[in-house]
């Protein structure tokens, strides 16, 4: 690369500054040639165009176009995409691997606070909160004193679904408490933590955590079969995506009351207005929030920032992507 490279921000302009605050683009302005106060979601933008020829470092976010080869054509020198979000594979194309393209993700800062939202909802649902608080909201009085005998997170059973990056982050931030932790994933281990089949995870966990990526294999991963594995009185929280669980099969097991969920995604996002998940008390939803959002977002250009600072510098990436990691990711 030239001492100073040419670089643009390529994403929805409204997320600019959310991701990258005053202070993270100044830093990022000392490092490149930018238009600190730019940012295209179209690459025939006319306040584009005459950057794309010189262009080597392309710095993207949610809204950014695909790199299809009508774009690679018109920007021949870039070296690097560094996106200030979780997944690439909505805009990194083949054709970016084909030409060597260095490709950095912010995935593992998005992982901080999912992981965070998994931990305290692991807590709390260990605890009993879910259910003691519709308690209390309906009888509106309880006896001071009285043991609730079925709560507690002293040994309570914690399986988590994927050592993804939130998965792994997930058994850190648990191991501290007085919890047993076990693991299900074919691909990857996590020292300490016993990696056991899927179906014994579900039939000895009091709590199950879901943290494995979308792709064609995981599809309804819990299934109408494998859910009815699940331990009376468990709870399943599900921080990863919609599609890992068989919604209808969901609504009947938590009807009975068997079961109880935390969910963050559905399937389908939003759920219809008339699902009965809104409706059941052992059910707590959340509107796709356990990600980053507010403050969370300044996280994740400020792994960008560091991560262009060693690009520059000629130190390894933290957090690069290889296309062979697409096939196991979100």
């Amino acid at each position: 690369m030239t001492d100073r490279p040419t670089a643009l921000y390529a994403m929805s302009p409204v997320h600019l500054p959310l991701l990258f605050p005053a202070p993270v683009r100044h830093r990022i302005t000392a490092l490149v040639d930018i238009d600190a106060d730019l940012a295209v979601d179209r690459f025939d933008d006319p306040l584009a165009v005459g950057r794309l020829a010189g262009l080597e470092v392309l710095i993207t976010g949610w809204g950014c176009p695909p790199l299809n080869e009508a774009f690679l054509a018109t920007a021949p020198n870039l070296r690097a995409v560094l996106h200030a979000a979780g997944s690439v594979k909505p805009h990194v194309t083949t054709g970016v691997w084909e030409r060597g393209i260095t490709v950095c993700s912010a995935a593992e800062a998005n992982a901080t606070p999912v992981a965070e939202y998994t931990t305290a909802m692991v807590l709390l649902a260990g605890k009993g909160v879910l259910g003691l608080h519709q308690r209390y909201q309906a009888t509106r009085t309880f006896t001071l004193a009285q043991i609730a005998p079925t709560v507690g997170n002293f040994g309570r059973r914690v399986g988590i679904v994927g050592a993804s990056r939130t998965g792994r982050q997930v058994i850190e931030l648990l191991r501290r408490h007085d919890l047993r932790l076990s693991l299900h994933d074919p691909y990857a281990a996590v020292p300490g933590v016993p990696n056991v089949p899927l179906e014994d995870l579900l039939a000895d966990n009091d709590i199950v955590s879901l943290h494995a990526p979308a792709t064609p294999e995981t599809h309804h991963l819990l299934d109408r079969r494998r859910l009815a594995m699940m331990r009376d009185g468990s709870v399943l929280i599900n921080t990863a995506r919609g599609a890992l669980v068989d919604t209808a099969a969901l609504i009947d097991e938590v009807t009975t009351g068997r079961i109880s969920a935390v969910l963050d995604v559905t399937e389908p996002e939003p759920l219809p207005a008339d699902s009965p998940l809104f409706e059941l008390p052992n059910v707590f939803l959340t509107p796709h929030v356990a990600g980053s959002h507010g403050n969370e977002l300044a996280r994740m250009g400020t792994h960008i920032a560091d991560e262009l600072r060693r690009l520059l510098a000629g130190e390894p990436l933290r957090y690069r992507i290889r296309q062979d990691d697409l096939l196991r990711a979100a």
